[in-house]
């Protein structure tokens, strides 16, 4: 009774409408899976009207219903309704848009945290629970840092509930009042629902009542979402304060189940989380929807919606067959072609030229695809389109992909072999020139895996200089690479560590055209070199180390497959840290291969170091140059904060590319400028104070300082932070034993300064792609809100250096009568405005604002 007293909502009571006045509002529709939500909202935000369908299978129809159901009351009561501006949101966020016109299409997940964060002060946490998505989501100062979506399995959602309930012969809206009447439950296990499903059928088999079962299931709900699709046991550390939204919250059932776990999460650390029930849970995506179309109306854009009566009118065709197949890249993937008539008020959108589907007069096309290229027809105009990128990637460069592609080119070295000996009568004489005349014919296989994303152009090097000429390196990570590849292995490490198999059986694989390699080098990389100071270590992961000889106990356990294709494995231990350690470990290895001598691998040693430094400081120069055109353009740039594989395409899934198209430069932690100008203006107060004795000292913030890739990761974090124009997005891969202990490092590190940061945690094999778009759409969403507080900043900032350049300095006469006559009186400054100050007291981001 108390829950209740606590956790009903009240009704909704719309305000009343009178005969002939005029309702401006604004229009936010909510394409769901299982749904489609709608609402009207006051210029203040005050929701007018709501409406809520249960999808039919299109989200077109269903939207053309919401908007007829909201109008209804606002034409019964005699009254006008203008639309000021419209935005979509949900799955079908996109269609609805250029179907209706919308001014904007807004990612879900930015949708539920404005509707949670117009209605209660600073949430951390907002749970959306709707019928076949969950989402958490999670806020720091006011923005998302980080959120988890059920990308394969409902068994935590509202439909899973309803159609239990639908089985024993109850409404969704009876379920609450069924599960409070039980005095004891089952206990369910978290998991996929189908095994819940079959639990279901054991505990009626034991005898429990549906009202039992029903409580049992509402109680399982919070561990399927935090624990099941989550992953998150300590709640504390997501925040204290918890929104509840989602259809699924009408259920008090669940809401009770979730405040319960929730509390109960918080009992040890003997803190009270606030917890609250969003007043309009079911349509909080709507909500956000028009809150973004209010915003964007008091910039001063008027809206595009095609009108009230439009959408009334639409009739449409949906057509997806070999006639809407894109011929553009080799998917070749079939499309969907809506055409849309709505007689007045429609688009003018230009009609394909040459298409094999022919367009109705008077209608409009709508393509939905899956890439930009895709949404046209026409090769000229995608060929505009590409070109359009094309400038937005040569303006932006993402300098991780670069970085990708350099460190496996030819370095062409000075040659450092010694001549061919001619004495044959010397012992040993005539068996090391044989060996070094075959250096030319020798073919040597280079896995394109783990630290040698960084390390490739020392080997690469090392070796032309002695006139082996004949590199190969296995292919870029790809699906069909790793399909291929990894069934080889018998353990399961981290995705990086495991694609080593894939690439090596790349390198094995006969292939038209390719000579049998002669050796595969794959050297084990134990100590690292690295540019920071102070550091107690600078080793390898102990996985990323041994994965060459996991690798080699893969293709030798049933029968050697390198002996059978007459090749040499070559898997040495190697200590970069120390050069003539390494030259010694290298001498070792290759010199019974080649035939050398000491002063030849001395010198080939040497031009290897050379073109590794010539390689990165190139692309530090680079980043150089692009951070400094960010500086004078008001912009932003994204620190990749990750190891050297996350450059690997295929490990990081690409999605650094998705930011450079949306108009944003990448770096790599690696690629960071060390210019000592740069370090100056970043960590020289630091420095002077006696914080840290040098810019690349990391000892303030981490004190076991002995991973290699671990500590240039948290220096990276302090360089991000420091700069104004950066933002940082951490990549981790799943089950990384190092980056865990600097998770919470890296997020204060970041934070404190007020920074962005956002992260794309436990990348593994699969590539979500749906949980990838949005992520990448939330992230882009809250970049230009911050691009646009940083150009504000400024722009107040230079308004002030004007004032103060437009008063003339004048004496007084108490420092005329000073010894130091003369001297101008220095006048306190007042902020422009409390926002501003407020902002520069939370965090100043540069030397200018704290000035």
């Amino acid at each position: 009774a108390a829950f209740e007293r606590e956790f009903t909502p009240s009704p909704f009571a719309p305000p009343p409408f009178a005969r002939g006045e005029t309702v401006a509002a604004f229009l936010g529709l909510d394409a769901g899976s299982t749904s489609t939500k709608g609402v009207l909202l006051s210029p203040q935000g005050e929701v007018l009207a709501k409406a809520y369908r249960l999808s039919q299978g299109n989200p077109i129809d269903d939207a053309i219903e919401i908007v007829a159901r909201l109008r209804r009351p606002i034409d019964a009561a005699g009254a006008r309704l203008d639309v000021l501006g419209a935005a979509t949101t949900g799955y079908a966020k996109d269609v609805l848009r250029d179907v209706i016109s919308a001014d904007v299409a807004l990612v879900e997940t930015v949708a539920h945290a404005e509707a949670a964060r117009r209605t209660f002060a600073d949430p951390h946490v907002v749970l959306d629970v709707g019928g076949q998505d969950i989402k958490i989501i999670v806020l720091r100062d006011g923005r998302v840092k980080d959120f988890r979506l059920n990308t394969q399995c409902s068994a935590g959602t509202g439909y899973f509930l309803q159609a239990t309930a639908e089985r024993f012969g109850l409404r969704v809206d009876q379920y609450a009042d069924a599960a409070f009447a039980a005095d004891a439950m089952p206990e369910f296990g978290f998991g996929c629902a189908i095994f819940l499903q079959s639990d279901i059928v054991n505990y009626q088999r034991l005898g429990w009542s549906p009202n039992e079962i029903l409580a049992g299931l509402a109680a399982v709900l919070p561990k399927n979402i935090f624990l099941y699709v989550a992953g998150v046991p300590n709640l504390a550390r997501l925040g204290t304060r918890f929104v509840l939204q989602g259809g699924t919250q009408h259920n008090l059932a669940a809401v009770k189940a979730e405040v319960d776990y929730i509390r109960g999460s918080f009992r040890a650390s003997g803190v009270t989380p606030e917890i609250a029930v969003h007043p309009h849970p079911g349509e909080t995506g709507a909500i956000g929807a028009a809150l973004e179309a209010v915003r964007l109306w008091e910039a001063g854009r008027r809206t595009t919606f095609v009108g009230l009566d439009a959408v009334r009118a639409i009739r449409y065709r949906a057509t997806a067959d070999e006639r809407t197949r894109c011929r553009f890249c080799k998917n070749a993937c079939i499309r969907t072609f809506i055409d849309v008539q709505m007689g007045e008020g429609a688009r003018a959108l230009p009609a394909p030229t040459a298409s094999r589907l022919p367009l109705e007069p008077g209608a409009a096309r709508v393509i939905v695809s899956t890439c930009e290229q895709g949404a046209v027809e026409a090769l000229d105009a995608m060929r505009e389109i590409k070109a359009e990128i094309d400038v937005v990637r040569r303006a932006n460069p993402n300098l991780v992909a670069e970085a990708a592609r350099e460190v496996w080119k030819p370095r062409h070295p000075a040659p450092a072999a010694d001549p061919v000996p001619s004495r044959a009568w010397i012992p040993g004489t005539r068996r090391r020139a044989a060996l070094m005349r075959r250096r030319a014919r020798l073919r040597v296989g280079i896995p394109r895996v783990l630290n040698l994303y960084f390390y490739a152009p020392l080997f690469s090097a090392y070796l032309e200089s002695l006139g082996v000429d004949h590199l190969v390196y296995s292919g870029y990570t790809t699906g069909a690479l790793y399909r291929a590849g990894a069934g080889r292995g018998a353990i399961d490490p981290c995705y990086p560590s495991k694609i080593a198999l894939a690439h090596v059986t790349d390198l094995l694989m006969p292939r038209p055209g390719r000579t049998p390699l002669d050796i595969i080098f794959f050297p084990m990389l134990d100590v690292l070199d690295s540019p920071l100071v102070g550091t107690r270590a600078q080793n390898a992961c102990p996985t990323v180390t041994t994965t060459p000889k996991t690798v080699l106990a893969a293709f030798t356990k049933e029968h050697d497959v390198f002996a059978e294709q007459h090749l040499t494995y070559l898997h040495p231990l190697l200590n970069l840290g120390d050069r003539e350690l390494f030259a010694g470990q290298m001498f070792q290895a290759w010199a019974p291969v080649l035939g050398l001598g000491w002063r030849e691998h001395a010198r080939a040693v040497e031009a290897g170091y050379a073109a590794l430094d010539t390689c990165w400081d190139g692309l530090r120069r680079r980043a150089r140059q692009t951070i400094e055109r960010l500086e004078r353009e008001d912009r932003l740039g994204i620190v990749m904060l990750g190891r050297p594989y996350h450059h690997d395409p295929g490990v990081n899934h690409e999605i650094l590319d998705e930011f450079q198209k949306r108009g944003y430069p990448v770096f790599s932690q690696h690629t960071l400028p060390l210019d000592a100008d740069l370090l100056d203006r970043l960590f020289g107060e630091e420095v002077r104070a006696g914080v840290i004795t040098h810019p690349l000292d990391i000892s303030d913030v981490w004190k076991n300082t002995t991973s290699a890739s671990t500590n240039q990761k948290i220096w990276a974090a302090k360089f991000t932070a420091r700069h104004p124009n950066l933002v940082a997005l951490e990549f981790s891969s799943f089950r990384c034993g190092h980056d865990a202990p600097v998770y919470t490092v890296i997020e204060r590190i970041i934070e404190r300064s007020g920074t962005p940061y956002f992260a794309f945690k436990d990348i593994d094999e699969n590539r979500a792609a749906g949980s990838i778009r949005i992520r990448v759409e939330t992230i882009d969403y809250f970049l230009r809100r911050v691009r646009d507080d940083l150009v504000r900043r400024k722009h107040a900032r230079l308004a002030v250096e004007r004032t103060l350049a437009g008063y003339q300095w004048r004496r007084s006469a108490a420092v005329d009568d000073a010894p130091a006559a003369g001297r101008p009186v220095i006048w306190p400054l007042v902020p422009v405005s409390c926002e501003d100050d407020a902002a520069a007291q939370k965090g100043p981001r540069d030397g200018d604002a704290r000035r």
